[in-house]
C-alpha cells in the first residue's frame, strides 16, 4: 500500500507498505484523507525529535475495515475521525477528563507498519499518511453522515488544537477580547474558537496581507501585521493572546500585550532546546503564561461537538480546506505549506 516514510533524512512516498492486522482494543482504518500539518513538517525539519523510519501523518478520516476484540463503539464501514491521543482511560488524568496529560499518550509510539521486513514506526499514535493505519480504539471517533471526508480529517489536530485551545484551555468568555499571532491552520481555529466563544473583539496578526480575508472569515474582527498595530486598538492589551507560530520573539510579544488578568496561550512549537523571556514584573497583575497541550481536548466528546457545530453552519471546515492533493505529489504539498501558500492542504488516497 502507498504511504508517506521519513527515514531521517527526506521524505518519501513508497507502494510497499504493510500495516498489521488490528488486535485488541485497535481499529484498521482505511485513510481516505489526511490534512498536511506543520508538525509533520517539523519532524522532517529536525524540531520535533522522532524516532525512524516512520510513516508521518496525524490528521486524517476514513472509513473503518476491521476491528479487535473488545471494540464496540466503531463497525466495519463507520466514518471516522482520528485523533493523536492513545490514551489508556484508567489513569488518574484520564479519569479527571485530561487525556491529553495521559503519559501513557506522550512518547510511546509502536511500529504497527513494516517494509521490506523492517519494522517502521507510527507517528502520534496515527500515521495517517498511509492508506491503512491501525489505532487504538479511544483514537477513532464516529462521524455523522454528511460531512466530507476531506474536511473531517481537519477536525483531528488542527479544530481540535485551536478551538480547543479557547474553548478549554483559555476558557474565553463572551465580550472577552482576544489576539491571535499567526493565522495558519491552528490560528485559524483559534478565531473560530473564540468566535464560537463570543468573544468581543478578535484581533488576528500577520505579516503576510493574503491571511486577511481568510482570518475574517474565521472570526477575526480587526487584521494588522504588527504587536504595536495591536497597541493602538486595544491600548490597555487583551484578555487572551494566542501564539500560533512558535518563535521566542513573539511569544514575548504575545506575553506585552496582556491586560490584568491575561493569559498568553503558547500554541506554535519552536525548537525544543529553545528559550523565551519576559519581564518577571509584567505578571504580577495575575496575568499568565499557560501551555497548551493538542486544545486541552477531550476527543470522544470534543470531535462529535464541532461536528454538529459544522452541521448547524457553526464551525468552518470546508473553509479550511485550501487545496487537495493526491500523496503521490506530497512534495508539491509540502512546498505549497512551506510557502504559506494553503491555511491547509489535504492529501487523498
Amino acid at each position: 500500500m502507498r504511504g508517506v516514510i521519513f527515514d531521517g533524512k527526506q521524505p518519501s512516498v513508497v507502494d510497499d507498505l504493510e500495516v498489521r492486522d488490528p488486535g485488541p482494543g485497535e481499529v484498521l482504518v482505511r485513510i481516505q484523507a489526511a490534512g498536511l500539518c506543520h508538525s509533520d513538517l517539523s519532524v522532517i525539519d529536525g524540531v520535533i525529535p522522532f524516532p525512524v523510519p516512520v510513516v508521518l501523518g496525524h490528521e486524517g478520516a476514513g472509513v473503518v475495515e476491521a476491528t479487535g476484540a473488545g471494540v464496540s463503539h466503531v463497525a466495519p464501514g463507520d466514518h471516522v475521525a482520528l485523533s493523536t491521543l492513545a490514551n489508556c482511560g484508567t489513569c488518574p488524568d484520564c479519569d479527571r477528563g485530561r487525556p491529553t496529560m495521559c503519559r501513557k499518550a506522550i512518547g510511546r509510539p509502536g511500529r504497527p507498519f513494516s517494509r521490506e521486513g523492517e519494522p517502521l514506526f507510527n507517528f502520534a499514535s496515527n500515521s495517517a499518511f498511509a492508506e491503512r493505519t491501525v489505532v487504538k480504539a479511544v483514537q477513532a471517533v464516529p462521524l455523522p453522515e454528511g460531512i466530507p471526508l476531506t474536511s473531517a480529517a481537519l477536525i483531528g489536530c488542527g479544530v481540535l488544537t485551536g478551538v480547543g485551545a479557547a474553548l478549554n484551555r483559555a476558557r474565553v468568555d463572551r465580550g472577552d477580547t482576544v489576539v491571535v499571532i499567526g493565522t495558519g491552520g491552528i490560528g485559524l481555529n483559534v478565531l473560530q474558537g473564540a468566535r464560537i466563544a463570543g468573544a468581543s473583539r478578535i484581533v488576528a496578526v500577520d505579516t503576510n496581507p493574503a491571511k486577511e480575508e481568510p482570518a475574517r472569515l474565521f472570526g477575526a474582527t480587526e487584521f494588522v501585521d504588527t504587536a504595536e498595530a495591536v497597541r493602538a486598538l486595544l491600548p490597555a492589551g487583551a484578555d487572551h493572546v494566542f501564539e500560533c507560530v512558535g518563535r521566542v520573539g513573539l511569544i514575548r510579544q504575545a506575553v506585552d500585550l496582556l491586560d490584568r488578568h491575561g493569559q498568553a496561550v503558547l500554541l506554535g512549537v519552536p525548537p525544543a532546546d529553545a528559550e523565551a523571556s519576559f519581564l518577571v514584573s509584567s505578571l504580577y497583575l495575575d496575568k499568565s503564561i499557560l501551555g497548551c497541550r493538542y486544545g486541552s481536548s477531550r476527543p470522544q466528546r470534543d470531535i462529535a461537538l464541532y461536528a454538529d457545530l459544522y452541521r448547524q453552519g457553526r464551525l468552518l471546515l470546508d473553509e479550511l480546506v485550501t487545496r487537495t492533493y493526491p500523496v503521490e505529489d506530497f512534495a508539491r504539498a509540502v512546498e505549497d505549506a512551506r510557502g504559506g501558500r494553503v491555511a491547509r492542504g489535504v492529501l487523498t488516497f
